[in-house]
């Protein structure tokens, strides 16, 4: 009995320490698949974080003009024609092919088979059609917004767009009123992505904040001021993105940007300040980069106000300004003092301009001619945070406003957020405002017609922000995009670019390198030269 005993309490014993062993190899096996669950997560799934210093306004790329916003738009939209790398050659995009009349008027597209938009629809000639009909026609039921790309390149409706239709399923034929000379350049612009039809219809006027394309990567969420979060398009027709997630981070100060940079919390700053090259060369974990000096920044003067609309005072406030100095001062010399409002490296710059000169005695001079012997007061606007062609906006405002107190003119400087700053200058409310451009394509019309054209002078989209008007530069612009002949169209374009120099509907101020920096870490970034690039083939390591 005494045995029997003593062997119930040894099995409960040994059951009791078994069922103890096995509860502890439980909790270990658990804590050691978890800790294998995070270390695989943590090296499989890639997120690459681009800190920058603004949000976007839409991701409706039919709907933006700011570059902030094409930034993201381009990896979740992708458009029938596109540019390669250098930005010199078309290539195909989701049209494979194409073909033009001998007249120009008729255009072709023979579309890839096989792709979905991200929300799984088909993409086809209908969805091009479908996008075409939105862009171009205000009666159309979803031309929710200004699309203002639309009006600047094609002059609004019926300008130079007749008729898109579909010739088959993968198939489009685009009929134009007259010939148009940068008709494919003008394609290969972000902002003419193609958009599913169906999250059209699904979202109406808030599809800017639910974007769907055929791109390499999908949307996933936006805090607006904080993130936007993009994800992998696991249906993508092409080659798959090599990270996981992308994240646009905003970070509004240039001295936070890059120091998040050197601590690792973001893998690319972008618009970085001309001061951060010496510290980003120095650090061995950073790479610099450098974009190509594909811009412009200048002053938009208002030239329907009093007393801009006077060609002398606007010439006396550039004789003022000191560029040279101005780009040792505010731009560390990463800028080139612009003598017109397209970059040198733009066919059809006329360099036989003469930059103006700096001469504050004249300036003076001019002004009491025209009756300010004493100057007037003036109010300048300027951006609330850097753009690629004013890395550091606020600096560059108050080198303008000493260099103008010393001819008598008295500048106060006010700043906008950026939304609200474009929406502004867009009505004509400002009198000076700093602003710039960076070309979309490599075609002259992309800057000159966008900046210069009386059409893009009108009050709540305007692209001309100076609202210049001059009935010859309009009929040289309008030349100019319907010649064929490149040697006809680089002399129409010196000969405009001498008439507005004379005019001086705003001062042409640089041409910047802008300043971009990564981490070591991060593989096949290279800045494209129309300042915005597809981040499918960025990876980490």
């Amino acid at each position: 009995m005494k045995e029997r005993y003593k062997i119930a309490i040894l099995l409960f014993i040994f059951i009791f320490l078994f069922t103890v062993a096995l509860e502890y190899h439980r909790e270990i096996s658990s804590i050691y698949n978890n800790f294998i669950s995070v270390f695989h997560h943590s090296n499989t799934e890639k997120r690459l974080i681009v800190g920058r210093a603004s949000d976007s306004i839409s991701l409706d790329p039919g709907n933006t003009t700011d570059m902030d916003s094409v930034k993201v738009t381009v990896n979740i939209f992708e458009t029938l024609v596109k540019y390669e790398k250098e930005g010199k050659e078309i290539v195909p995009g989701l049209a494979t092919s194409w073909q033009s009349s001998e007249d120009g008027l008729t255009w072709v597209f023979r579309l890839r088979q096989g792709v979905r938009f991200q929300d799984g629809t088909v993409f086809d000639a209908h969805a091009v059609v479908f996008n075409f009909q939105r862009w171009m026609d205000n009666n159309n039921p979803y031309h929710d917004g200004s699309f203002n790309y639309w009006n600047y390149v094609f002059g609004g409706f019926p300008g130079f767009a007749k008729s898109v239709n579909a010739l088959s399923d993968y198939s489009v034929e685009i009929r134009l009123n007259k010939p148009y000379a940068p008709f494919l350049n003008t394609l290969a612009m972000p902002v003419f992505g193609i958009g599913s039809p169906e999250a059209i219809r699904k979202y109406g006027n808030e599809v800017y904040k639910h974007p769907v394309g055929t791109g390499p990567f999908s949307f996933k969420s936006w805090e607006p001021n904080k993130s936007i979060f993009l994800i992998r398009n696991d249906i993508y027709w092409g080659t798959p993105a090599k990270v996981d997630e992308v994240e646009f981070k905003v970070i509004p100060s240039n001295e936070d940007r890059f120091e998040q940079l050197k601590e690792g919390t973001i893998h690319i700053a972008d618009n970085l300040g001309p001061d951060d090259v010496v510290a980003i060369e120095d650090d061995q974990n950073l790479q610099l980069l450098l974009r190509p000096g594909f811009n412009v920044g200048y002053i938009a003067i208002n030239n329907g106000k009093s007393p801009f609309d006077n060609k002398d005072v606007r010439t006396a406030i550039s004789l003022a300004i000191n560029k040279e100095e101005m780009i040792k001062e505010v731009f560390a010399n990463l800028a080139k003092p612009a003598k017109t409002l397209i970059p040198p490296l733009l066919w059809g710059y006329n360099e036989s301009i003469e930059p103006s000169e700096y001469n504050p005695e004249k300036s003076m001079q001019l002004l009491a001619k025209v009756g300010y012997p004493r100057g007037f007061k003036i109010t300048l606007w300027v951006m609330n945070s850097p753009r690629n062609y004013f890395p550091k906006p606020f600096q560059t405002a108050e080198y303008i406003k000493e260099s103008l107190r010393k001819v008598n003119i008295e500048v106060i400087i006010q700043t906008f957020d950026w939304d609200e700053y474009l929406n502004r200058i867009q009505r004509g409310e400002h009198e000076m405002a700093l602003i710039g451009w960076t070309g979309d394509n490599i075609d002259p019309d992309n800057f000159l017609n966008t900046l210069l054209s009386s059409e893009n002078a009108k009050t709540g989209y305007a692209g001309n922000y100076s609202f210049y008007k001059n009935d010859e530069v309009d009929l040289l612009l309008t030349q100019a995009r319907q010649a064929t002949d490149m040697v006809f169209r680089k002399h129409l374009y010196r000969r405009l670019l001498q008439i507005v120099n004379s005019d001086m509907p705003s001062v042409p101020l640089v041409h910047t390198m802008p300043v971009l920096a990564a981490r070591l870490s991060v593989k096949g970034y290279s800045p494209y030269i129309t300042g915005v690039e597809s981040l499918e083939n960025v990876d980490l390591e």
